[in-house]
């Protein structure tokens, strides 16, 4: 198994979002942290803190992980902010429905989750704001809209988007300038490669959601096994390293409540995938 010290999640790489954020590659989700009192929060306070000396310079966050409960969790772990350290929140669902959220990315609505994710996040600019899902009962243009005139009072960086298909990613581009997209995306699901290359061909970076959760349960004689035990490696470490291989505007943030997961997990940074071993994952990730 691959462990780290150094300061910087591997040699990954970075990439400039938006042209004004240089990030390093390999990004941290917050969502799986617990927002609860007692010593789950401290444990989670400390597993962010612990991203950020690893040299995680992303994390993601949303409205939607607790209900602003999890930005707030990273104000009290990690505020004041590091110069370099970009911190990505998303809005456009809010509680109701059957399934205890909704779309609602109206522009009066938009105004208010922002102003309200400013206030839990302790800042008077998030760096870069995503909107969760395109509203179906709203026009791309006024939500996209909304949040290009946010970003011209300067409580926004920059604009990115969250599962989206490719046109609807272009409709967006006729409105505002996007510099993100994430989409659910893994070796073993690519229904948003055409995103993918849609963003590679823009230079918008790529946030793939779930990386590694195809890791769990695997084969033992699959062709995922096969290249971890040749690496040394686990099947998370494996399937962050394809993803860092495949594109260079890919920026994976791999989620966990644990310090060893989170380690694991950067350290995946390290990791080289020879073409054999790729075209391998890739015919095993073919097979019906």
């Amino acid at each position: 198994m691959t462990s780290r010290t150094s300061n910087t999640p591997g040699t990954a790489g970075a990439f400039s979002v938006g042209g004004e954020y240089r990030v390093n590659r390999l990004g941290f989700g917050a969502m799986r942290l617990p927002t609860g009192p007692g010593a789950e929060r401290e444990a989670a306070v400390t597993v962010a803190r612990r991203a950020v000396e690893l040299g995680v310079t992303l994390i993601d966050t949303a409205h939607l992980y607790g209900w602003g409960a999890n930005e707030e969790l990273l104000a009290e772990a990690l505020h004041p902010y590091p110069d370099e350290l970009l911190i990505t929140t998303k809005v456009g669902v809010v509680r109701g429905g059957p399934e205890g959220w909704a779309y609602d990315a109206r522009p009066e609505s938009l105004r208010e989750q922002v102003e309200e994710g400013l206030r839990r996040l302790r800042t008077e600019r998030v760096g870069l704001l995503q909107l969760h899902r395109i509203d179906p009962k709203v026009p791309v243009a006024e939500q996209v809209g909304a949040l290009r005139d946010l970003q011209q009072e300067g409580k926004i960086g920059h604009i990115g988007l969250s599962e989206v298909t490719a046109a609807q990613l272009a409709e967006a581009r006729r409105t505002a300038e996007i510099a993100s997209v994430q989409n659910r995306y893994n070796l073993f699901d690519r229904e948003y490669e055409p995103v993918l290359e849609a963003c590679e061909a823009a230079g918008i970076a790529f946030l793939p959601w779930r990386p590694v959760a195809a890791a769990t349960g695997s084969d033992p004689s699959s062709a995922l096994a096969a290249v971890a035990a040749e690496l040394g490696a686990t099947g998370p470490q494996v399937l962050l390293a394809w993803l860092l291989a495949r594109s260079p505007v890919v920026l994976p943030i791999p989620g966990t409540a644990s310090l060893v997961h989170l380690e694991e997990n950067l350290a995946a940074g390290d990791l080289r995938l020879t073409d054999s071993q790729r075209r391998l994952l890739d015919r095993g990730a073919d097979r019906p």
